[in-house]
């Protein structure tokens, strides 16, 4: 749940209320000012403020004024020239629909790479790295983009299942171990049979890793590391799930590219060697012509 969303649920009192127009009324000026400025501005005392940010979860009121500068950057940054619901018009003709749909995607790429932290990702990439297989949970809508990351971690021999999200799924959380993995992928991030099987999974003790939205949600909380997507569309009143579905896929992508870096010329030896193999594929584009490689890829060639 966003910042914004939570003000809205809150009771707060009489003072707290006026404290929160001003902070709607002034979301880009908060950096600037003061606890005491503000508190001042607002005729309360600085108390007031900290228990506004208690309220809302923080430890004080630094914390929760960085946190909602934060939401309020990512918000206005970003699908400025795309509407991410409503990308293109009834009227427009399909080369305006082509570019449209191109810069959407590319946005979405840019966003979701602004909400990917160091730590998060490097502490993702270590939970692939020593799980011995990957148990990935989804809805039946991204399974099918899950499909591609499957194919290409069983290539470099790093296992992974998919499973959908049914009643089904809950035998398979039970079915997890310590040593596995599991990655729920749910954008609300308060899907109910994803929440049930997180619970299953933290009573197995299997490091879960989560793709969800900003903000707070169950599925965050009930998460050992969380990588966020791009949230920007609403649940239904849009042509597609355009953004969602990139941001998935880029994500995976990302997790995929950093487990093969661990091991990189081991892996790419491999993949060369095997492909060899198994590819007969005909073709004609020189783009495409491979040189058969008899030996392995060494350090510096």
């Amino acid at each position: 749940m966003l910042l914004k969303e939570k003000l809205k649920q809150i009771n707060f009192s009489p003072s707290e209320s006026e404290v929160i127009r001003f902070l709607q009324a002034n979301e880009t000026t908060l950096a600037d000012r003061t606890i005491q400025q503000i508190a001042a501005t607002c005729y309360v005392h600085p108390s007031t403020l900290i228990r506004i940010a208690k309220k809302m979860g923080f430890h004080g009121w630094v914390d929760f004024r960085d946190a909602f500068i934060a939401e309020t950057e990512y918000l206005q940054g970003n699908f400025q020239e795309v509407d991410a619901n409503l990308p293109f018009s009834e009227n427009e003709g399909i080369m305006t629909i082509a570019n449209r749909i191109a810069a959407l995607e590319r946005m979405t790429i840019q966003d979701t790479l602004s909400l990917l932290m160091h730590d998060d990702l490097q502490q993702a990439k270590q939970l692939l790295l020593r799980a011995n297989k990957i148990v990935l949970f989804s809805s039946d809508t991204n399974t099918l983009i899950a499909q591609s990351f499957k194919l290409k971690m069983n290539r470099i021999k790093q296992e992974v299942t998919i499973v959908p999200t049914s009643g089904e799924s809950y035998y398979d959380a039970y079915n997890c171990q310590p040593e596995n993995c599991a990655i729920l992928i749910s954008y609300t991030g308060e899907n109910q049979m994803m929440l049930r099987t997180a619970e299953i999974l933290k009573e197995k003790n299997v490091p879960i890793l989560s793709l969800t939205s900003i903000g707070e949600s169950s599925l965050s909380t009930a998460s050992d590391v969380v990588l966020r997507l791009t949230t920007r569309e609403r649940l239904y009143s849009k042509i597609s799930s355009f953004t969602i579905n990139t941001s998935i896929s880029y994500l995976l992508d990302v997790l995929y590219s950093c487990v093969f870096a661990e091991h990189y010329r081991e892996n790419l030896n491999y993949l060369i060697e095997v492909g060899q193999k198994v590819d007969t594929r005909q073709i004609s584009s020189s783009i495409m012509k491979e040189e058969l490689f008899t030996d392995s890829i060494e350090d510096g060639d």
